[in-house]
């Protein structure tokens, strides 16, 4: 096997497929790469067991054949050369001889018979939609993804299908995000699915902010994504999702109409003297004014306020600041409308008149 190719051409696909790579594997081959070159496409295929991208660059001159070999060491030499340099990789026994131009590189292969793919079987659901439409979705629910937690099926994202609506719906005991969007998904019967938290941010990431089509597919066990050259496959959490519908529709008294970009610069000023493993802040709303103040253990505080629209009884009550930033941050637009009650009481956050966003956050105590 050998391949001639442009640095340009393989840095992205390689890029793309070298992210699901782990750097500490138990299986050495899981750090490798699989290249197969037929018929001038050449395929590139990289894999943890749990998730796998394959991408595909065409027109690519050589002789036919397929080899593994480690990404990460192939990526870094790929990024150290020219945009426009012509690498020529020939595989050797067990050894790839990289060259382009004056620099040689050998590193060494496995035999591509080893490495191992998902097994897949037949798709349940498919639907298609721009991959803006589906990396907004996962941007705004994503960050509330639980990590390592032990209830496993919060490690993920509820991918949720209903008729002619997609939702996405992510907890972490404490906070819960939800977002939908209206297509057509060609069943009227309900269907879930838990994204694991790794293929969620890789999704995110090979997206792009267009509205150029992607192709998702579903059944029990697993999800694929197809875009343009790329296939990203990834298992599924075997779990069920918290009922989240109860939670998201407390009955809160007290509404606030925020600006955006003020609420969230008074909320990053007082996250600087936070306690840094708790990040508590204390929010008191009065007539007409909104403050916040933190403390840490050094006895150090901030506090800072802002002008509201507000006449009712005065609330004072706890939260993780970082928890507040992030929904205002993911929600977008000129304006927050902010919903509460008491101490006790969560609040939610949406953009005023539009409540296919939503955001709950637990109060702290402080």
């Amino acid at each position: 096997m050998n391949i001639t190719i442009r640095q340009h051409q393989l840095l992205r696909p390689l890029s793309l497929v070298s992210n699901v790579v782990e750097r500490r594997q138990t299986l050495p081959i899981l750090a490798n790469v699989y290249l197969r070159l037929e018929s001038e496409r050449l395929t590139l295929i990289g894999t943890d067991l749990e998730t796998e991208i394959t991408s595909y660059v065409d027109e690519v001159q050589g002789r036919d054949g397929e080899c593994t070999m480690t990404a990460r060491k192939l990526l870094d030499i790929c990024r150290a050369l020219p945009e426009e340099a012509e690498i020529g990789i020939v595989i050797d026994d067990s050894k790839a001889i990289i060259r382009s131009g004056r620099s040689r590189f050998q590193l060494q292969t496995l035999t591509a018979k080893d490495f191992p793919r998902l097994e897949t079987s037949h798709w349940e659901r498919r639907l298609t939609m721009g991959q803006r439409t589906l990396k907004q979705l996962l941007e705004r629910t994503g960050f509330a993804m639980a990590h390592q937690d032990v209830r496993y099926y919060l490690n993920g994202l509820l991918f949720e299908l209903r008729e002619g609506l997609l939702r996405t719906v992510a907890t972490d005991g404490h906070r819960l995000a939800k977002s939908e969007e209206s297509m057509d998904t060609g069943d009227t019967a309900i269907y879930q699915s838990i994204i694991p938290r790794k293929a969620v941010l890789e999704m995110s990431r090979f997206l792009e902010d267009s509205d150029a089509v992607v192709t998702i597919e579903l059944n029990r066990s697993h999800i694929r994504a197809t875009v343009n050259r790329l296939v990203f496959t990834s298992k599924l959490i075997d779990g069920r999702f918290p009922d989240y519908s109860a939670v998201m529709a407390p009955q809160l008294k007290t509404s606030l109409l925020l600006e955006r970009h003020q609420f969230g610069e008074m909320l990053g000023r007082a996250a600087i003297l936070t306690n840094e493993k708790y990040r508590g802040v204390r929010m008191t709303i009065a007539p007409e004014r909104m403050s916040v103040t933190a403390h840490n253990p050094e006895q150090e505080e901030a506090s800072d306020e802002m002008p509201i629209e507000y006449n009712g009884e005065e609330i004072e009550i706890g939260f993780n600041v970082s928890y507040l930033l992030d929904a205002v941050k993911a929600l977008g637009g000129d304006e927050v409308q902010l919903r509460l009650q008491d101490a006790n009481s969560s609040c939610t956050l949406n953009i005023p008149g539009n409540e296919a966003t939503q955001y709950l956050i637990m109060p702290m105590r402080l």
